[in-house]
């Protein structure tokens, strides 16, 4: 994945809080393994740490920022995107939401643009308090994306996959595919409390890897303002393997493995690595978000 040297990025569509301290309350979660299968399979979720049981229950205010809001003074152009991750996921974000926002306008609607705020350690929210361990989410209470960058080097050294900068863009543009169906009145039917390879849970989740894969087709046709070239120049096959790759790592069967030893499908809240790479390429091969109906 390559980003025009020349392109300006937008910073204002990201939240730099990392180092700076959240007021008030802590988040917990429970010991053992039980504890962990429970952060694992909160992952992607999309969801507000509140319903993974990561939160004190105060809704603390997200963290203002320190001094240390790095993005903004140093992720101004896509040459800067092409050499530091924190600068590469400006970039995707402001990529994703271009495309998002020109979808949603052919078709009638209007795109309300999702911030991303990067943090490190602990952040608040408006679903709650929550510790990096969460692995990014996105909380339907303040409609924003988090993300603690050091999940990039875990989801290789944790979760096996094989990295590269489109595995990283296909995190971000997995958690907008949850700001998409929060718009569009999706995300509130994963909030049933059930699970399993059927549930509500794992349909909405397998449909926001199909929003991802949607954006991926259409990634090098989203614009830097400025210029009017486009931001992303070149997305090879490698980058879409990279993505995929990403995807089955998380796949339910493949963490309760990894990290139990036994696959449970009636405690599913994602899908299988399987259909996690089936739907990303459904939208990746379709470019149609009409095609990613996971409910049908």
């Amino acid at each position: 994945m390559q980003f025009d040297d020349d392109a300006s990025l937008d910073t204002s569509e990201v939240q730099d809080v990392r180092g700076s301290r959240v007021p008030g309350g802590k988040a917990t979660i429970g010991g053992g393994i039980g504890g962990l299968i429970v952060l694992l399979l909160g992952l992607f979720l999309g969801v507000g740490p509140d319903q993974l049981g990561l939160t004190d229950g105060g809704g603390q205010p997200a963290a203002t920022a320190s001094g240390l809001a790095q993005v903004e003074q140093d992720c101004r152009t896509g040459q800067d995107a092409n050499t530091r991750d924190d600068c590469r996921m400006v970039a995707v974000v402001n990529s994703v939401q271009d495309y998002w926002d020109q979808e949603f306008t052919r078709r009638g609607a209007s795109y309300e643009p999702s911030r991303t705020v990067f943090f490190s350690e602990r952040v608040g929210t408006a679903c709650g308090s929550a510790t990096s361990a969460v692995g990014p989410f996105y909380c339907p209470g303040d409609r924003k994306v988090y993300l603690d960058l050091g999940f990039f080097g875990e989801l290789r050294s944790k979760f096996g996959a094989t990295g590269g900068p489109f595995a990283q863009a296909y995190v971000v543009a997995h958690e907008y595919g949850h700001h998409v169906q929060d718009l569009t009145g999706t995300l509130s039917r994963s909030q049933d409390g059930r699970t399993g390879a059927g549930s509500n849970a794992v349909r909405v989740e397998l449909q926001a890897d199909c929003y991802a894969g949607v954006w991926a087709r259409h990634a090098t046709t989203t614009k830097d303002e400025s210029t009017g070239r486009p931001l992303i120049t070149s997305l090879t096959d490698a980058d879409i393997t990279d993505g995929l790759d990403a995807a089955a790592a998380v796949g339910d069967d493949r963490i309760q493995e990894r990290f139990q030893g036994r696959v449970t499908p009636e405690s599913w809240t994602h899908g299988s690595a399987e259909q996690r790479q089936q739907w990303f390429r459904q939208g990746y091969e379709s470019g149609d978000m009409a095609r990613c109906d996971t409910f049908r």
